[in-house]
């Protein structure tokens, strides 16, 4: 049906690269590429031989525009998977601008020298992308993606509004390691150490970083300790949710991990800003991140489940309601069929979803749309069918 070029080589893009693969129907020819292309070509040899889907592979530096711009040119793609860091979601955007390509990405632009988590950059392209004729979907992840997905169907299907919204993220996954991250060390450490915030009543209230903490009980996992976070998605459902009054992200956190990162914070290795080290300018984090485990490398020992999904209050017929949906995923599950573990797993199957919204043509909107803008049942179905199932629950615990 068509061709996609991915963007990145990591945890997220092998299981969105497995994916595309497990679906040749839709996704006939695949470009992997990255700055890396030894990595690339490692993961060709060992998917070409078991799917129908051709695979190529390119050597390309996200950070420059022209290198893209020459890539893209080059290998026509129908879409462009962007699965790279978020600090390059702004060149990649302005390469599909200039050749005129469909973009999807996962995770909102950050600059690299601000832990600033916000989509105003991103929105900043809307007319741009409008009058090219190409659609710009952001946040096909799991949050952000399907949680605004579970966000439109809700809504379509199960309210008139939706005044709260509760997004609990539980990570029950053990992996052994005394502090490790799930996911690329720099930004999950940039997310969580960053102060948190939720919207109400038309306005963000800001709060310290960890200053709110909840206990729920997740389905699989068990009781959780869980820690309201600023997330990116708040932003975009504020505005797309009519009759929104709040909305408020949580994730689980052990407590190795916090005591851990509290440490890290004391000393500095944390900081985004340089420092010189041996007449060299370093970043602390980056450093860090150099140290930490590969995320990749965690899905043999991880063992566990995680629990993701959105709780609705809200109105339907003039009636109360409330409304619980979410996915369970095993992390060892998930490294039997594409060797990842979960967390990588459930943003990567999204990520290839997404993709194949576009090429399907079932989502097709120029401009810059973030996910829960689009219709979300063949989404919705998409998920059942290529391992994330969801849930429902018409009487859930709710979060004080």
């Amino acid at each position: 049906m068509g061709k996609a070029l991915i963007i990145g080589c990591g945890g997220v893009a092998s299981v969105a690269i497995h994916k595309c693969c497990q679906n040749s129907d839709v996704f006939e020819h695949i470009c992997i590429a990255s700055r890396t292309l030894s990595k690339c070509d490692a993961l060709k040899a060992k998917l070409q031989p078991n799917t129908a889907t051709r695979i190529t592979t390119a050597q390309v530096n996200a950070d420059d525009v022209n290198e893209l711009i020459a890539l893209i040119r080059d290998y026509r793609p129908d879409v462009v998977l962007n699965l790279a860091l978020p600090y390059q979601d702004l060149t990649i955007m302005e390469a599909c601008l200039a050749t005129k390509t469909h973009y999807v990405d996962t995770a909102n632009y950050e600059p690299e020298d601000t832990a600033k988590f916000e989509y105003s950059w991103q929105w900043a392209y809307r007319e741009r992308f409008e009058q090219a004729g190409i659609t710009a979907l952001l946040g096909s992840g799991f949050d952000p993606g399907v949680t605004g997905v579970f966000s439109a169907y809700a809504l379509k299907h199960h309210f008139d509004e939706i005044h709260y919204l509760d997004i609990l993220d539980c990570n029950g996954g053990d992996h052994g390691y005394p502090f490790a991250t799930n996911f690329n060390p720099e930004i999950n450490i940039r997310e969580v150490s960053a102060k948190g915030s939720y919207w109400q009543d038309g306005k963000w209230i800001e709060t310290e970083p960890m200053e709110i903490k909840r206990v729920y009980d997740f389905e699989g996992v068990g009781q959780k300790d869980m820690y309201l976070l600023h997330h990116e998605e708040i932003e975009s459902l504020a505005l797309n949710l009519p009759g929104i009054r709040r909305i408020r992200f949580f994730m689980t956190f052990g407590q190795s991990y916090l005591t851990h990162l509290k440490c890290l914070e004391n000393v500095g290795m944390t900081s985004i800003q340089p420092i010189e080290y041996e007449g060299k300018q370093i970043v602390p984090l980056q450093f860090l991140r150099a140290v930490l485990p590969d995320p990749a490398s965690l899905g043999p020992r991880t063992v566990g489940k995680t629990n993701i999904g959105c709780i609705f209050q809200g109105v339907k017929d003039g009636n109360p309601k409330r409304y619980y949906l979410y996915n369970v995923c095993d992390h060892q599950e998930c490294y039997r069929e594409v060797g990842s573990q979960a967390i990588s797993y459930t943003t990567g199957v999204p990520a290839m979803i997404g993709a194949m919204m576009i090429l399907q043509g079932k989502w097709n909107k120029p401009g810059v749309h973030n996910i829960e803008e689009f219709d979300p049942d063949p989404f919705m179905d998409a998920l059942n069918r290529w391992g994330l199932p969801w849930k429902e629950s018409f009487d859930p615990v709710l979060v004080d």
